[in-house]
């Protein structure tokens, strides 16, 4: 049975153009710059005023949305534009005429990067200078093709040679693939790769360093007492080998200078990595704050003109057949997507200057100091209220962005932190806690670290009422290990 009912809904839609703004938001200055490339290979109507001639604002193409025939429903449904606005040199935003608030940095050439070879092709090319038949070469490099990018072999050998005869075609057992690891594989450069955990990874590179009193003790340590050694339990350590506290210690030595993760040291070399550049610069100009908005991020973009001519040419044409109504709705189509775009970009230079202005303004002691402890407690809904823009947005900011200041470099988010009220009853930042604790924990005894009961008991002793798990919350969020771990002989 069929039923009418009255129903209120409440929607939200984003246009595309709101949806296009966010994402270029988010984008930090290297990846803008690629959307900005793309943008210009895709759309033929977008052009870089630095590439091509562009009319003067007197020669600006009149909109051209004249053609109005309702026998063409394509025509009629083609968005309309202005295009005497992007045409025009009138379109520059106003806070980009100040002098304060455009880098240097806009003519900054790209960083080259060398060629290089991966982790596995590096172990391959070293594969092949043993003598070993074609079975073999196969087996080794499928086992190489297994390793983690860190080094390790974290597959079981039943695995492999399941995979070897399902995928390969080659009929082996564990023995052989344990031979060719431990024979091979494991006396490559770097030392250690090819391990199946910790232990046997720092046994390799031990076995493989000079011999001496101290590398033949550590080495012995983690063969026969890995899980005191792990524990720090260096009392029961003496006791198993009958050895002194210098002893103990010069071991220890030896076996920090071991590499956890043979893989990391060839990769973190080779591989190319990403090329962090500023978003904004802060400067200091006669005991003011100055903030530049790095010119990368300003791109002058222009309709091209000659997709501006073909609408003029198509509205001065009397009788259009079919294949120019086609090819105006196709241009139409690209102007208005330009017209977006260059919108957006707008949008975006001012939606980042004007939070990262208020984040400076808000946090003005810390950057004419430099002192972490100056860093006022600042959450988004602060900056959000201040600007008029929504929280979203300036998270979307904060995260993705870097600024650099007379004290380095830095991603802005971290300049946001919670608040916490001292014995005084003033808000401090919980950032300025964070330095306080690692400072603490950077001078304590190394041979009694402090337990978390200690560290609250000293911040409550300096005028932070703060609790014993917020104590290790703080400490696991700036990686500092438990006492029992930071115990040294």
């Amino acid at each position: 049975m069929l039923k009418q009912d009255l129903k209120l809904k409440q929607l939200l839609k984003l246009s595309p153009q709101q949806i296009q703004l966010m994402k270029l938001v988010q984008l930090p200055t290297l990846a803008f710059e690629e959307a900005v490339k793309q943008e210009l290979e895709e759309n033929p109507a977008l052009e870089d005023i630095s590439n091509e001639d562009y009319y003067d604002a007197s020669e600006s193409l009149e909109a051209s949305n004249d053609y109005d025939e309702s026998s063409d429903n394509e025509i009629i449904d083609a968005p309309d534009i202005n295009i005497d606005e992007y045409l025009s040199d009138d379109e520059i935003p106003s806070y980009r005429t100040q002098s304060n608030n455009y880098s240097d940095e806009e003519d900054e050439t790209e960083m080259p990067y060398a060629q290089y070879i991966s982790f596995q092709e590096h172990l391959i090319s070293q594969l092949h200078t043993f003598r070993l038949n074609e079975e073999e070469i196969e087996i080794t490099d499928f086992i190489v093709g297994n390793l983690h990018d860190d080094g390790y072999l974290r597959r079981d050998l039943s695995a492999i040679v399941d995979d070897l005869a399902f995928t390969q075609g080659i009929y082996t057992d564990e023995e052989t693939v344990e031979k060719l690891l431990v024979n091979y594989i494991q006396k490559l450069d770097p030392t250690g790769v090819g391990a199946r955990d910790l232990q046997e990874c720092l046994l390799l590179q031990l076995k493989a360093k000079n011999q001496t009193e101290f590398t033949e003790l550590a080495y012995k340590i983690i063969d026969e007492a890995f899980d005191a050694f792990t524990k720090k339990h260096y009392s029961k350590l003496q006791q198993k080998f009958s050895i002194t506290d210098d002893e103990l210690k010069e071991a220890i030595n030896e076996i920090e200078k071991l590499n956890p993760k043979p893989g990391k040291s060839f990769t973190n070399n080779s591989k190319n990595t990403e090329q962090i550049i500023p978003d904004f610069t802060i400067r200091i100009v006669d005991g003011k704050l100055e903030l530049l908005l790095n010119g990368r991020n300003a791109p002058e973009l222009k309709v091209s003109r000659e997709y501006s001519e073909m609408l003029d040419t198509y509205k001065n044409t009397e009788k259009k057949s079919r294949e120019q109504k086609d090819a105006v709705m196709f241009v139409k189509q690209k102007l208005d997507s330009a017209k977006w775009f260059i919108d957006a970009v707008k949008q975006r230079q001012q939606t980042l200057y004007i939070t990262m202005k208020s984040i400076m303004d808000y946090q003005k002691n810390y950057f004419l100091s430099g002192d972490e402890e100056q860093i006022k407690p600042m959450i988004l809904k602060d900056i959000s209220e201040i600007t008029g823009l929504d929280i979203s947005t300036i998270s979307r900011v904060a995260n993705s962005k870097y600024v650099n200041t007379p004290y380095g470099t830095l991603l802005i988010k971290d300049l946001f932190s919670e608040s916490l009220t001292n014995s005084e009853g003033d808000e401090v930042s919980t950032r300025e806690i964070k330095t306080i604790l690692q400072d603490v924990i950077n001078n304590e005894d190394p041979k009694k670290p402090l337990t978390d009961d200690n560290l609250m008991k000293i911040l409550n002793e300096k005028g932070y009422n703060i609790a014993r798990r917020t104590i290790a919350k703080y400490r696991d969020q700036l990686n500092i290990p438990v006492a029992r771990l930071r115990k040294k002989i």
